[in-house]
């Protein structure tokens, strides 16, 4: 789970120094503003991570992607040239992390519950993207690979740990070649040193995590009258949505595996999810069922009111297809794992907004999930709050920011501060517009109308 965000020089944000990244973290702010670029780092970072091409450095996408960014270029903050990006992130693991000592059956070298991660990356002398550095840091020893020089591929491994130093294996000290991906040592570092098999383990951490974290985008797809299953499992919901329907039927063959609280009887994710539509307000029931037997379609069917008869998903709002995907990836996805959720609150009423509050903690406190999610919705926020005032959540578990739009400095953060009772003392002005004013404004065009009324 992320615990914290560092960046310098992507997009819109020169600069974020140690964003914490709670199990509910939420970006707030106005259009333009770069709430969306933090997002998108981190699936940038996915993106290259789940790619097959080991020498690419960063995946920047494309239409199929995820999220499209261009080039190295695109992203660099005011598109500077030579453009330098910096990164880093740490985050808890769910086991903790013992290394042993190669030469040793029973010492251990390092141990640890949490890891971090630094990056470096330039452009070099051929205008090609090259990584300067990268450190991985745990439990206050940092081991870094860096670039020998400003041009060329050779690298150099260190140790900032007194007590521990890689030892080179016999023969010539070559340098090592460029790493893999920015994130991976080079094969070669597991030939050149005889005590560094370990580092492996940190790189497998590293993509474990980005491996867990999910993605959910603003646009969904519309609702369908039937569905197509071939037997699939998909791995999320698709940026639109579009295999949510996939998730759920494969889900049914686990079973009942979502525990809805402390000692109540564990749910199919069927069960969960109609359980929350209803409570949300939006539906009475909901059922997925095979057309016919022996038949691969299948249709999402509804049922409004107790007395109301069943419908397909298409004969009703257009609010239930929406927030689908939401609620299924949020129960879907293995515990442990990260959502990134763009505007989750589109085409819901407000209440349904305030609900989606209500998800984010029962996924937090019953899955160990971690939301991270880009909103609008004053609803949601407000929701939230008063879950603090509550005692359902505490404040340790939730991280509120505000993105202002970009100056000569660029975007700026700045993180709310929330109280033992959910209020925010630092809210910034106009928040959510200027309601205030307004309502001023309302009353003083009354007056004037008024005014001007004979008597």
């Amino acid at each position: 789970m992320l615990t914290e965000l560092s960046m310098k020089n992507f997009k819109s944000w020169k600069q974020i120094e140690k964003m914490r990244v709670a199990p509910i973290t939420g970006l707030f702010g106005t259009n333009s503003s770069g709430k969306t670029s933090i997002l998108q780092l981190l699936l940038m970072l996915k993106q290259t991570v789940d790619s097959s091409d080991r020498s690419q450095v960063l995946e920047f996408g494309d239409e199929r992607s995820s999220v499209n960014l261009g080039s190295f270029r695109d992203v660099i903050h005011s598109h500077e040239k030579p453009g330098q990006l910096d990164f880093s992130i740490r985050w808890g693991l769910a086991d903790r992390l013992t290394i042993r000592d190669p030469e040793s059956n029973t010492n251990t070298l390092f141990f640890a519950e949490d890891l971090g991660f630094s990056c470096s990356l330039g452009e070099s002398g051929s205008d090609r993207l090259a990584v300067n550095r990268f450190s991985y840091d745990l439990a206050h020893h940092r081991f870094t690979i860096s670039r020998k020089g400003t041009t060329g591929a050779k690298y150099e491994l260190a140790s900032d740990d007194g007590d521990f130093r890689f030892v080179r294996s016999q023969g010539r000290a070559w340098p090592l070649p460029s790493p893999v991906k920015f994130y991976g040592f080079p094969d070669q570092v597991y030939a050149y040193y005889q005590n560094a098999g370990f580092l492996a383990q940190l790189q497998l951490e590293f993509e474990s995590l980005f491996k867990h974290m999910y993605y959910l985008g603003p646009l969904r797809e519309f609702p369908q009258r039937h569905y197509a299953w071939k037997g699939s499992e998909p791995a999320d919901m698709g940026r639109r949505g579009e295999r949510v329907v996939d998730a759920l039927l494969a889900a049914g063959q686990r079973g009942p595996y979502i525990s809805p609280g402390y000692k109540k009887k564990h749910q199919t994710l069927e069960e969960r999810i109609a359980n929350w539509l209803k409570k949300l307000g939006l539906i009475h029931d909901f059922a997925v069922e095979r057309i016919a037997d022996g038949s691969n379609l299948y249709q999402v069917k509804v049922q409004q009111t107790p007395n109301s008869p069943q419908v397909l998903i298409t004969d009703v709002g257009f609010g239930v297809s929406q927030i689908l995907p939401v609620l299924v990836l949020c129960y879907y996805v293995p515990e442990g794992s990260t959502i990134l959720l763009e505007q989750p609150e589109i085409h819901l009423h407000p209440s349904v907004q305030s609900g989606l509050a209500d998800v984010f903690i029962d996924a937090i406190k019953n899955r160990s999930i971690q939301i991270v999610v880009e909103s609008h919705s004053e609803h949601l926020l407000r929701r939230l709050q008063r879950r603090i005032a509550e005692e359902e959540i505490k404040t340790a578990d939730i991280s509120l920011y505000f993105c202002e739009a970009a100056t000569e400095r660029g975007s700026v953060l700045t993180q709310l501060d929330l109280d033992l009772f959910g209020n925010i003392t630092n809210w910034p002005k106009d928040f959510f517009g200027d309601e205030f004013g307004d309502m001023a404004a309302m009353t003083k065009a009354a007056m004037e109308r008024k005014k001007g009324q004979p008597a």
